[in-house]
């Protein structure tokens, strides 16, 4: 099957959120679903039309999304590995499980990284889960040395 890869719109906000509620399913990793999905619905809403969130689906020839994955920009200050002020953050890189195997991650993401060059942006991280992590690494990507620590205020 041939599979063609566009910008994602706010149409299509629904795949996104359907993805990302999967993906963290698959990850087995316990959520308020319903909650999450409308705050993730209301946040894309403005986030892909202002350009915070720029996302990539892939498709069949029939026109339905399989696949998707995106990035924001965020500030970072220059550090040991880059002078770079910014770093891209990819999210939600899915695909439906009868698509996969197929080459459409790593399409997503060699899309994010053309997008990421042209714009000047050096680096990109990400958070991988198991089933992502083969992909990364043969990508190139490595698990970084930071240490990161989160708490959660509310």
């Amino acid at each position: 099957m041939t599979y063609s890869l566009r910008l994602a719109t706010v149409a299509d906000i629904p795949h996104f959120v359907m993805h990302r509620t999967q993906m963290f399913r698959d990850m087995e990793i316990p959520a308020e679903f319903d909650a999450m999905a409308a705050a993730t619905t209301a946040w894309l809403a403005t986030a892909i039309p202002d350009g915070t969130y720029r996302g990539w689906v892939a498709m069949t020839p029939d026109g339905s999304v399989v696949a998707g994955g995106g990035l924001i920009v965020i500030p970072w200050p220059p550090g040991p590995f880059s002078m770079d002020p910014r770093c891209g953050f990819v999210f939600n890189v899915y695909t439906d499980p009868a698509h996969r195997k197929r080459g459409l991650g790593r399409r997503l993401m060699d899309e994010m990284h053309e997008w990421c060059r042209s714009e000047g942006i050096e680096r990109v991280v990400l958070n991988a889960s198991t089933f992502g992590q083969p992909m990364y690494a043969a990508m190139g990507y490595v698990v970084a040395n930071e240490t990161m620590m989160r708490i959660r205020l509310l």
